[in-house]
C-alpha cells in the first residue's frame, strides 16, 4: 500500500511540475517583448509610394501668384510688312498697336515703333497728333506707362476677327473718298499682365490702309494712314 501511495504521489508531482512548466512557458510568451520584423531583405516602400499612400493634407491651399517672366520675344517691329493685301496689313497693324512690354521698352520706344507704321499723307490730313491721341485711347500714356514699368507690365494682343469696307455699315453709308483707301475694324483678344495680376478682354481698333492704285500709295504695298481706338470713332 505504501508503495502504491508513493507511486501515485510521484506521478502527481511529475504532473504538477509539467503543468507548472507549461504555464510558465505560456506566461513568458505572453509577457516577453515582441521584436519588430527585420527589414533585412524586405522591400522597403519608396518615397513616392509613401507619398501616394499618405492622407491628403488638411492645410489650406494657396494660389500661386503670377511670376515675372522674360520679355516678350514677339513684340511687333517698327517695320510694317511689305504687302498689297490691306487685310493683312490691317490685322498686323492692330496687333502692333496693342502690344508692348515695359521690361524691354520705354514709352518713347513704343511710340517710335507705332510711328514707324503711320504714313503721313501729302495733304497732311492725318497728322501725328491723331496718332498720339488714338494710341492713348488704348489705355496707356507716358505717365501710366512709367507706373506700369514698376510692375513689370506687358500687353499681348492676338487677332480674333475682322470686317472691312462694305462689310461695315458706316463705310456703306459713307464710302472711302478715293479708290485704294480701305477701312478694317479688327477685333483683338488682349491680355494685360503684371507680376501680381492678369486681365484679359476684347478690344476693337479701326485701321485705315492706303493701297494701290491710289495716287498717294506706293506701287507695291499698302501703308497704314490712320487708326481709331477711341470708342466713339470705331467704324462698325
Amino acid at each position: 500500500m505504501e508503495s502504491l501511495w508513493r507511486g501515485r504521489t510521484t506521478r502527481r508531482w511529475v504532473f504538477g511540475l509539467a503543468l507548472a512548466a507549461i504555464l510558465g512557458a505560456l506566461i513568458l510568451v505572453l509577457v516577453a517583448p515582441r521584436e519588430s520584423p527585420s527589414t533585412k531583405g524586405a522591400d522597403v516602400p519608396s518615397a513616392e509610394s509613401q507619398a501616394s499612400n499618405a492622407p491628403p493634407s488638411t492645410s489650406p491651399t494657396t494660389t500661386a501668384k503670377p511670376t515675372r517672366s522674360g520679355p516678350l520675344s514677339k513684340v511687333p517691329t517698327s517695320v510694317p510688312p511689305v504687302t498689297a493685301d490691306y487685310r493683312a496689313l490691317a490685322s498686323a497693324a492692330a496687333v502692333a498697336i496693342f502690344s508692348w512690354d515695359t521690361r524691354s521698352s520705354s514709352y518713347s520706344d513704343v511710340y517710335a515703333r507705332i510711328r514707324g507704321w503711320w504714313f503721313v499723307l501729302p495733304d497732311g490730313s492725318n497728322p501725328l497728333a491723331v496718332l498720339v491721341q488714338e494710341f492713348e485711347a488704348t489705355g496707356v500714356n507716358a505717365g501710366s506707362f512709367a507706373s506700369l514699368a514698376g510692375q513689370g507690365a506687358y500687353r499681348v494682343a492676338t487677332f480674333e476677327s475682322m470686317a472691312c469696307d462694305n462689310e461695315l455699315v458706316k463705310v456703306r453709308e459713307r464710302p472711302a473718298p478715293w479708290v485704294g483707301l480701305h477701312v478694317c475694324t479688327v477685333r483683338l483678344k488682349v491680355v494685360d499682365q503684371t507680376v501680381s495680376s492678369s486681365n484679359s478682354y476684347t478690344a476693337p481698333v479701326s485701321v485705315m490702309a492706303n493701297c494701290p492704285p491710289a495716287a498717294t500709295a506706293l506701287p507695291d504695298r499698302c501703308q497704314m494712314v490712320g487708326f481709331y481706338a477711341s470708342t466713339s470713332r470705331i467704324v462698325y
